[in-house]
């Protein structure tokens, strides 16, 4: 007997919505159809004809715990997704003490699984401790990275010939290496030579394009010499130039699927790009869908994009001031704008929010001293179902790069992530696509009580529901915390009782 009948909802079929009705069985959907005659279940959901798609997965947060947890925590941050419709997220590693051995990795471990209200992965840091990657990844961890070129919040960069000798591990492994693409040599120039300059984009001068382009260029180039290439993703790119190599780097792919489709993404954003395309054509959207399902599986070198990098741009920079400081940093109006069009042509594959928050105290300091990083994690899916709202993206493209892509890209469809099918996982949000609402910090859960995104249209979750269960309803949380469930990388080695070996000892309570 099924557990939950969802009635009154549409879903996305064929481009259309679809009035449906939605089955769920011990957490898994077992049917979505038109009409079910059944006689018996546990408990009914009346959707009120709210849109039922796919929960997000976040694959780039930043929960703050241990060691900041006046910023954020597991339970704060993992509400602030739900209340966003994220169900699943992945956690970086840069946190006190970082995710570069077994303690660290065990620390974070216990506090998340006490506290989490939604599913989640670790990932592993890389330091100097190219010793200690072999046993992060028996531990769980999802993946690597992410793997810091430059300087930023934690202090976690590394030199070019410590990211060599790292990748040629992550390749031995068959893992995934998630980069930070910044060249610290050309930031610490231009620190010098702006040192008197106290202009509001100070920050984004300091780290130019070039900076990430060079950044990219050089990893792609250090992989290649790698003992074993690592596959690749490479985080929150905020570039054409970057979105350029990277996609040249897929036509040069063993894969045939990944060159093809690059090679097709590549023409589509440059095109886009020289025309200054606000919205995607349907051609657009059609060959997008195509190419970033072939680059998300082929060629091994994928790449997100951020909502601060879609929506925002320099010229925030007067109304946000330091608010407005992350890395990489906003870049220029036309750059969002082709980030929007290489995001619609499949050649950028996924959205993540990079969620990094801190105090409002913490960034009203001088720009210089500010610290780099926004909150994001529960206005994802509101700015993006905004966008589609404004024609900027279709539903179906936002599905591709809020779900399914992440999923194939962290290897999270092995755990039932990422498509409303038979047999996933019912990770589902559901929305009203009319009901267009200005974005409040003081509607938001994230402890940090502040966004970028201040008056900015949101559509919000009218309900989400992770593995059958609602967690979040429209108005309030009503998961219990700590229910979230740890989800580890395929590295994951079993002791001879059957145990994980990252079992911890429950009553080993060290809470800050």
């Amino acid at each position: 007997m099924p557990d939950v009948l969802i009635k009154n909802t549409r879903v996305l079929s064929e481009g259309r919505l679809v009035p449906s009705e939605i089955l769920i069985e011990n957490g898994k959907i077992t049917g979505i159809s038109k009409e079910f005659r059944i006689s018996g279940y546990d408990e009914i959901i009346d959707a009120q004809n709210a849109v039922a798609i796919p929960a997000a997965i976040d694959g780039h947060v930043h929960f703050r715990e241990p060691g900041l947890t006046h910023k954020e925590n597991w339970y704060t941050g993992s509400c602030s997704a739900a209340a966003g419709g994220v169900t699943t997220v992945l956690e970086h590693p840069n946190t006190i003490p970082p995710v570069a051995d077994k303690t660290g990795f065990s620390l974070k471990l216990k506090r998340a699984r006490k506290k989490s209200v939604i599913d989640f992965g670790i990932n592993g840091g890389v330091t100097d401790n190219s010793d200690k990657l072999s046993e992060l990844w028996r531990l769980g961890v999802s993946v690597f990275g992410e793997i810091f070129m430059a300087e930023s919040t934690g202090g976690l960069n590394i030199s070019k010939k410590t990211l060599g000798d790292a990748l040629s591990q992550i390749g031995r492994l068959d893992a995934l290496a998630c980069i930070h693409a910044e060249d610290d040599a050309l930031r610490l120039l231009n620190e010098d030579l702006l040192k008197n300059d106290t202009s509001p984009d100070l920050h984004s001068r300091i780290r130019p394009n070039e900076c990430e382009e060079i950044a990219v260029s050089d990893c792609l180039r250090i992989n290649r010499e790698a003992a074993v290439p690592a596959k690749l993703h490479f985080c929150h790119i905020s570039t054409p130039e970057a979105v350029h190599r990277i996609t040249a780097a897929r036509q040069t792919s063993s894969s045939p699927a990944g060159a093809a489709g690059a090679a097709h993404a590549a023409g589509a954003a440059h095109a886009a790009s020289a025309a200054h395309a606000a919205s995607a054509t349907a051609a657009t959207h059609a060959a997008g869908a195509a190419a970033s399902a072939a680059a998300a599986t082929g060629g091994h070198i994928t790449c997100e994009v951020t909502p601060h990098h879609l929506f925002l741009s320099t010229k925030d920079y007067s109304r946000l001031g330091t608010l407005g400081k992350m890395n990489p940093p906003l870049r220029s109006p036309e750059d969002a704008t082709f980030m929007i069009s290489a995001l619609n042509s499949g050649a950028v594959n996924a959205v993540a929010s990079d969620h990094a928050p801190h105090m409002m105290h913490e960034k009203e300091a001088p720009m210089r001293l500010a610290p780099s990083g926004v909150p994001g994690v529960e206005t994802l899916m509101p700015l993006m179902l905004a966008a589609v709202r404004k024609n900027l993206f279709t539903l179906e493209r936002v599905i591709q790069v809020t779900s399914q892509n992440p999923a194939r890209i962290f290897g999270l469809e092995r755990h039932g992530k990422g498509y409303m099918q038979n047999g996933y996982d019912a990770d589902l949000l559901f929305f009203d696509p009319k009901n267009v609402v200005p974005i409040k910090s003081k509607n938001l859960h994230t402890a940090c009580d502040w966004t970028p995104y201040e008056g900015m249209d949101g559509i919000f979750p009218t309900m989400t529901l992770s593995r059958g269960e609602v967690v979040w309803d429209g108005a309030q949380i009503i998961a219990k915390k700590g229910r979230g469930k740890f989800l580890p990388g395929p590295g994951l080695k079993f002791d001879e009782d059957g145990r994980a070996v990252t079992e911890y000892d429950e009553d080993d309570d060290d809470e800050e």
